[in-house]
């Protein structure tokens, strides 16, 4: 067999796609964690090929910063004007003296092909020291594509694009891929023999399997196991289509590993995600990027988690989570927001209506309810009282909250920051902690509560509460209050409660 040190991918990348009616070039758009090209790219990656060409035309730019970042390794080619699929195969070869002992030639937006099917049909190739090979499948409905033409012995005899097609070629529901394995030399020489005399006026690459295998040479179809991962994408309902495919391949592999996807019609999982063995992922869920979730941890139902970690035996419910950590035994939600920086370490629990930001939350803490807590350092078994916010933007710049171990928060806190709550310290509610309170202190900032007898029925004679409160002191069996000074609880009839 050919050593994979001798092959160059090229991969098809320049067309514009106008049914995709996007200013996004088609081989951008993306599918379950990567883009259409991406996956491809990942299908070939098996290969070890010595070079990768990616052929751009519409978008390059795009394109090319694109490969810079997820491809490296990819060397893009410009095509400016397209004159067709050979004419593209063509500027490739160009580009490098040696294409090596073989050239496998992909589309761009066949995002559910298989690295196995691919190593499979370069062996069968290589094998079998044909000239050129082309990857086929049967389908049920073949319009619209490029049709295999096989002589009465079975053998390939040429490729057709449909609208060249005859009636009798077009009711063949054996197509082409657009996946090709060639000897390098004999593909150079058969591009430089191609013709445009055809309905598009254009190159087709298809037409070096006509041209081989008039000049003699063997030619071969290697047919696709699965014919779904032939299929390519011209529209966004194709898009669609393929991503609702992917997502069912993944969350099978995913369940036959040992995962729990309670519905898997609604649970969308990005190839690039891992997950362990008995973790359970509930319905309506989303794990996109570079998520990761531990054995036997649980996350959803409603959930959608972006780069983030979650640690064994963790719970995340009705969560979105963006870049975050989420350790062992630890619990978010229902209804919080993770947003990039956020660490919470081994059982620590952000609660219902949570924010976070910037944060690390020790083990064992927790901030229960109804709170922001940005740009912090929470240390180990503290309690955040309810409603608190950490004041961490003085409109310039951004400053940093510590709260030490143990300590305990009153409600309705207000951490202005840079401050440091220390070890073992409390706050009353309502406090506005702006300077540091040392470890075991308690910190209050509200004066006594003054209570003013029967000021509702004083101050608010004829509304329902006052009416309220009258029967309810004569419930208690007490006398009537009479109107009074307005003035002299220290309260105007202006003053007002908040709702």
């Amino acid at each position: 067999m050919t050593s994979s040190q001798s092959r160059t991918v090229v991969v098809l990348a320049a067309g514009e796609g106008k049914r995709m009616k996007s200013a996004l070039p088609k081989v951008l758009h993306p599918l379950l964690g990567r883009t259409l090209v991406g996956h491809v790219l990942a299908a070939a990656g098996g290969l070890a090929a010595r070079r990768t060409l990616v052929v751009v035309g519409h978008g390059a730019e795009q394109v090319e910063a694109h490969l810079a970042e997820v491809a490296p390794a990819a060397e893009p080619v410009l095509q400016a004007v397209q004159h067709g699929t050979g004419h593209a195969v063509r500027i490739a070869l160009e580009a490098t003296s040696d294409p090596g002992d073989t050239v496998v030639v992909l589309n761009g937006d066949v995002p559910l092909l298989r690295p196995e099917t691919v190593r499979d049909l370069v062996a069968a190739h290589e094998a079998g020291g044909l000239a050129a090979t082309v990857l086929a499948a049967e389908v049920a409905d073949p319009t619209g594509l490029g049709r295999i033409v096989r002589d009465e012995s079975g053998r390939l005899e040429r490729i057709v694009e449909e609208r060249d097609a005859s009636a009798e070629q077009r009711a063949i529901r054996e197509i082409n891929a657009g996946i090709y394995a060639f000897d390098g030399a004999l593909l150079r020489a058969a591009l430089g023999k191609l013709s445009t005399d055809n309905d598009q006026g254009e190159e087709y690459l298809t037409d070096v399997f006509g041209l081989l295998a008039t000049d003699g040479r063997a030619v071969g179809v290697h047919v696709a196991a699965d014919a779904t991962e032939t299929l390519g994408c011209n529209d966004r309902a194709e898009l669609a289509t393929l991503r609702a495919l992917l997502r069912d391949r993944v969350n099978r592999a995913w369940m036959r590993a040992g995962v729990t996807i309670l519905d898997p019609a609604t649970t969308w999982i990005d190839v690039t995600v891992e997950l362990g063995r008995d973790a359970v992922v509930d319905q309506g869920t989303q794990l996109r990027g570079t998520t990761s979730v531990a054995a036997g941890a649980t996350v959803g139902p409603d959930t959608t988690l972006i780069d983030t970690a979650v640690g064994e035996g963790a719970s995340v419910v009705r969560t979105h989570a963006i870049g975050a950590e989420v350790g062992a035994g630890a619990g978010v939600g229902p209804y919080a927001y993770l947003r990039p920086g956020t660490r919470l370490a081994r059982r620590a629990k952000v609660g219902t209506f949570v924010e976070t930001k910037n944060a690390e939350i020790g083990e064992g803490s927790k901030v229960p309810h109804l709170s922001y807590v940005g740009d912090a350092t929470i240390g180990e078994h503290t309690n955040i009282g309810a409603a608190s916010v950490f004041v961490n933007y003085d409109g310039v710049s951004k400053h940093r909250t510590v709260i030490g171990s143990h300590a305990r928060t009153g409600s309705d806190n207000m951490f202005v920051a840079p401050v440091e709550v220390g070890d073992g310290a409390y706050t009353g509610a309502g406090t506005v902690v702006r300077e540091d309170v040392p470890p075991g202190a308690l910190s209050v900032s509200s004066g006594s509560q003054r209570t003013f007898e029967g000021w509702t029925e004083r101050k608010r004679p004829g509304t329902p509460s006052a009416e309220a409160a009258a029967r309810a002191r004569v419930a208690r069996g007490e006398t009537a209050h009479d109107g009074g000074d307005a003035g002299r609880d220290g309260l105007t009839s202006g003053d007002t409660a908040t709702e």
